[in-house]
């Protein structure tokens, strides 16, 4: 059973879940934080439409409504969710997540890979340094690695024929939009694009550092944001009762 502080963070890129254990690790601090996964299988591929009845199935479980907090494609399913089952879900947190929602790490790295005349394995080197930065030759390869593991488990929304695009959109409940201020992804234009569909008790923020995977690099910065969003959603939401 969820209580009013408990988080529910979403995951459908399995290969990424270390990346988001430090700043879960911090937000169990204050919160009770549970977890959804969804990963893809080579047998029985699945939908963008697929994964969300599943995570209704799932929620329909829950008594009340919950905070989903998701990064990229996670984000995106978080979004979608909140925007088709609104009465289920009581804030949202996006992390890496444009005003075109849809894209995410594979969108560019496709991108690339159409414009670019070399092999994928040097693609995918170069998608860790834009990713990361620069780092130590063994954990580039470790990296790289990783990026390549997400290729073949992640939701599938894009592919080397056609990258899929979602308009932007407003949601009703209350919105925290996270980005990294050095992101190459998700880019301050991406970023700054969500204004115009922001309700004034959304939020709108930027790590002062940090590319796409922020939030592992300075999860204590990311949970205090966090919290203190969700506090005073919560104090707002406890003063109308």
């Amino acid at each position: 059973m969820y209580q009013t502080n408990d988080v529910l963070w979403l995951n459908v890129n399995p290969a990424f879940k270390s990346f988001d254990i430090p700043l879960l690790k911090v937000l169990a601090k204050k919160h009770s934080v549970h977890y959804w996964e969804y990963q893809q299988s080579m047998d029985e591929a699945r939908s963008l439409d697929d994964v969300l009845v599943l995570l209704h199935d799932y929620l329909k479980q829950c008594d009340r409504p919950v905070h989903l907090l998701g990064h990229g494609t996670g984000g995106l399913v978080a979004l979608l969710y909140g925007d088709r089952h609104p009465e289920r879900v009581k804030s949202l947190t996006l992390l890496s997540v444009g005003a075109y929602p849809a894209v995410d790490w594979q969108a560019h790295y496709y991108a690339q890979l159409r414009l670019l005349p070399c092999p994928r394995s040097i693609l995918l080197k170069q998608t860790v340094y834009n990713l990361f930065g620069i780092q130590p030759p063994a954990t580039v390869y470790q990296l790289r690695d990783v990026l390549e593991s997400d290729l073949k488990t992640a939701l599938p929304l894009h592919t080397l024929c056609r990258n899929r695009s979602l308009p932007p959109r407003s949601v009703s409940m209350p919105l925290l939009v996270c980005g990294g201020s050095d992101d190459v992804v998700i880019d301050q234009k991406l970023q700054t694009d969500w204004q115009p569909w922001l309700k004034p008790e959304d939020t709108l923020w930027q790590c002062p550092q940090g590319r796409y995977f922020f939030h592992c690099f300075y999860p204590e910065k990311v949970a205090h944001k966090i919290s203190t969003f969700l506090q005073l959603k919560q104090s707002a939401l406890t003063a109308t009762v």
